[in-house]
């Protein structure tokens, strides 16, 4: 492949970049209001299910970026084979230089390809809201391990946190992850619609409150509607907020892609991690509060807010572990 097919267009970049801003503004309202249940996840070690990877392949990547790859060079299948030919590693674009801010970017590991892979996460108290974030993820492989006698983690590279959330499974299923730009699998969409003005909308136009793990506080909306009526619903709504108060309300149309299906099954988990099948693959979404992991830390890689990913032993077995320095400590030497 011509070398110059890795690069994208500035205008794609943009517009995608753009639409992850939004998305981290949605995101960062729906989320805004603390619970009692999160406080008490708080702090503690959380079973967030498990994961499958029948080719032998588990990727960590971005999940805003997840079905990216064929259109920056192979396809993200092929990346992670010639990664683990070489024990593993930090996969990202452009491949022959330092990773760039707003492009693909996962971690590949090799895992047993024959039985689930349990899925764990450390928790600590967000200082924004006293919510849970993840401090670290921790994946078991299903292989024994064959680094160095002592111990010591193998150094796999750093990995921002994607605004959008992260997706964690198998290689090659998530060659066919449908994402942001992806079309609706089944030809519905969701519509919901949160803000200022939200209870004079439901008043008038109705709308049932999303099941959410923050209760009374998640958007209101219509699920699994017919595409164009789903869009014709947000039309009505979008109309009535320009020919009134001109502002106040956020409407969200999200056609039933992979990249939706994971936000939607996490929804009601206070770390807002969901499981759905992909190609007969069980796949694992991290849609977590943007603004304790990402915005709020000044960028993802833009501003050097990237932390490590590594192979370490647990009780003789091999993990994959992603250690995420919290918000205090993460920021200190980043642009003040």
């Amino acid at each position: 492949m011509n070398r110059h097919l890795r690069f994208v267009p500035l205008s794609l970049q943009r517009s995608r970049r753009e639409r992850i801003a939004d998305l981290g503004c949605r995101l960062a309202l729906i989320l805004s209001v603390p619970s009692l249940f999160n406080q008490w996840m708080t702090g503690t070690d959380v079973d967030l299910g498990t994961v499958t990877a029948p080719s032998g392949m588990l990727v960590l990547g971005m999940a805003g970026w997840i079905d990216y790859w064929p259109r920056v060079g192979s396809p993200l299948s092929e990346r992670a084979r010639t990664a683990i030919s070489l024990g593993g590693g930090h996969l990202h674009d452009p491949e022959d230089s330092e990773p760039s801010a707003w492009l693909c970017e996962a971690i590949v590991v090799e895992a047993a390809a024959d039985r689930p892979l349990r899925v764990r996460a450390q928790t600590s108290a967000s200082p924004f809201d006293g919510g849970p974030t993840i401090a670290v993820l921790e994946i078991d492989l299903g292989l024994l391990w064959s680094g160095l006698d002592d111990g010591k983690p193998v150094q796999l590279g750093d990995l921002p946190v994607d605004r959008c959330g992260m997706v964690l499974g198998d290689a090659r299923a998530l060659d066919g992850f449908t994402g942001l730009d992806g079309q609706s699998a089944d030809g519905l969409a969701d519509v919901t619609y949160w803000g200022k003005y939200e209870d004079t909308v439901h008043m008038r136009f109705g709308g049932d409150r999303i099941p959410h793990h923050r209760g009374e506080h998640g958007p209101r909306g219509w699920l699994d509607l017919p595409l164009a009526e789903a869009e014709a619903v947000a039309e009505r709504l979008r109309t009535w907020i320009r020919e009134g108060p001109g502002k106040g309300l956020m409407v969200s149309v999200d056609a039933h892609t992979d990249y939706h299906r994971i936000n939607r099954a996490g929804g009601k988990h206070p770390l807002l991690a969901g499981t759905v099948d992909l190609d007969g693959c069980s796949l694992l979404g991290l849609g977590w509060d943007p603004g304790d992991h990402s915005m709020r830390h000044r960028g993802e890689r833009e501003y050097g807010q990237v932390y490590p990913a590594t192979l370490e032993s647990h009780t003789g077995e091999a993990v994959l572990r992603w250690t995420i320095a919290p918000y205090a400590s993460a920021s200190l030497g980043n642009h003040s």
